[in-house]
């Protein structure tokens, strides 16, 4: 069943590539160079989909010390972090064909760096505490925090500031109005992203799970 699963997220994912670069057609005002966001905004919602599990699991470890879900979390945000790194290096992509620059300090482009060091200082933690139990407590308290830092700096920040971002060009109206062909891609490029994350997520923990108890913690 595993390997079947497998063999259709591949085909999922080889659609979803065929169609950004041949299926859907060159988004008004901004060409070809808007087929970044069938890569960029799945990216950026397995970064959320991501930080959203971690701290799920994070309360999960406060209430019960559960190891396991100590893994889950520290996987979950580890994955967050990576896809939130792609979402970047694919939005700075973007703005280096709209705007000749890779980076502008927009304030989309800043509140993720902000985001990122947050995430990036979860990492610290754990590795500056060698005690499991303190560990997994400490980083369960920290990632719930920083939950509550990324709903402000993904949401809120970008909008209530001028900002470059490209949604007043696609949805000049302020509507969800792209063509019909490259809404379709993006929403497949989504399901496929989640599938992917799915996949790299569930043999993530199964890799941590067998370090852990390599070093000697019970999980």
């Amino acid at each position: 069943m595993e390997r079947v699963l497998k063999a259709t997220l591949f085909l999922w994912m080889t659609g979803v590539l065929w169609g950004a670069f041949f299926y859907a057609p060159p988004a008004r005002g901004l060409g070809d160079s808007a087929r970044v966001i069938f890569f960029h905004v799945p990216a950026a919602w397995i970064a959320v989909l991501a930080f959203c599990m971690s701290l799920w699991h994070s309360i999960i470890v406060l209430r019960s010390g559960n190891r396991m879900s100590d893994i889950k979390a520290e996987v979950a945000a580890r994955m967050g972090l990576v896809f939130c790194v792609f979402a970047t290096v694919t939005g700075a992509i973007f703005a280096k064909s709209a705007w000749n620059s890779y980076w502008n300090w927009d304030p989309r482009e800043t509140s993720i760096v902000v985001l990122l060091l947050v995430y990036m200082a979860y990492f610290g933690l754990r590795s500056a505490i060698d005690d499991p139990d303190k560990r997994a407590r400490l980083a369960a308290v920290y990632a719930i925090l920083a939950f509550c830092v990324m709903p402000f700096l993904v949401f809120v920040l970008p909008r209530i500031t001028i900002s470059l971002h490209p949604d007043p060009l696609i949805n000049s109206e302020g509507q969800q109005n792209i063509d019909q062909k490259m809404r379709i891609v993006l929403f497949a490029a989504i399901a496929g992203f989640t599938g992917l994350y799915a996949w790299m997520y569930n043999l993530t923990v199964r890799i941590e799970r067998l370090v852990r108890k390599k070093e000697g913690e019970d999980v």
